[in-house]
C-alpha cells in the first residue's frame, strides 16, 4: 500500500508539474485607440475671381487682368498676331460664364473724314466681335459700336497720341 501511495503522490506530484509549467495563451494585444472624429480635409482653396469690381477679366485661374484694348495699324482693321491668344482667352471667359455680355468699341484717330472714321471704327469692332463668334461665343452676347474719332484715348496731335486712338476697346456687362 505504501507503493500505491507513492504511486499516487508521484503522479500528483506529475500533474501539479505540468499544470504549473503550462504556458498561459498569450493574451491578444489591445488594439490601437480608433479616433471616431470624422478626417478633417483642408477647405478648398478659393478660385481667383474671374472679373474684377469694374468688370475688367483676369486671365482664368490668376489675378491677372487680361487686355481689353487692341490697337490696330493706320487704315487698317486686321487684328495684330500678337493680340491673338488675349482674344482667344476672352472667348473662353465668355464662354464659361454665359450670363456675361461684351460690347467692342471700334476708334480711330483725328485723321480721316468723320464718315470714314465711323466705318472705319465699326470695321475695327467687327473685326474683334467676328473673332469672338469664330470661337464659339454666341453673336446675341456680343454688341459692337462705333464711335470713330469722337472718343480719342489720347488728345494728343502726334503720332504716338494717333497710334494709341487707333483700337478696340472690350467693355463686358
Amino acid at each position: 500500500m505504501l507503493k500505491r501511495q507513492i504511486g499516487f503522490i508521484t503522479l500528483l506530484v506529475a500533474a501539479a508539474l505540468l499544470v504549473g509549467c503550462q504556458t498561459p495563451e498569450p493574451t491578444p494585444e489591445p488594439a490601437p485607440p480608433t479616433d471616431t472624429r470624422p478626417i478633417s480635409t483642408p477647405p478648398p482653396t478659393p478660385e481667383p475671381p474671374t472679373f474684377n469690381d469694374n468688370m475688367e477679366p483676369y486671365y482664368p485661374g490668376t489675378t491677372k487682368l487680361l487686355p481689353r484694348v487692341f490697337y490696330f495699324e493706320l487704315d487698317k482693321a486686321v487684328i495684330d498676331q500678337a493680340d491673338l491668344e488675349a482674344l482667344e482667352t476672352h472667348a473662353r471667359v465668355l464662354m464659361d460664364n454665359p450670363r456675361r455680355r461684351v460690347m467692342v468699341e471700334g476708334h480711330c484717330d483725328e485723321r480721316g473724314t468723320r464718315e470714314y472714321n465711323l466705318a472705319l471704327g465699326e470695321r475695327r469692332s467687327d473685326a474683334v466681335s467676328s473673332f469672338l463668334k469664330a470661337a464659339g461665343v454666341p453673336a446675341s452676347r456680343i454688341e459692337t459700336v462705333s464711335y470713330g474719332e469722337e472718343r480719342p484715348e489720347d488728345p494728343g496731335h502726334t503720332e504716338a497720341a494717333w497710334s494709341r486712338n487707333r483700337r478696340a476697346v472690350m467693355i463686358y456687362r
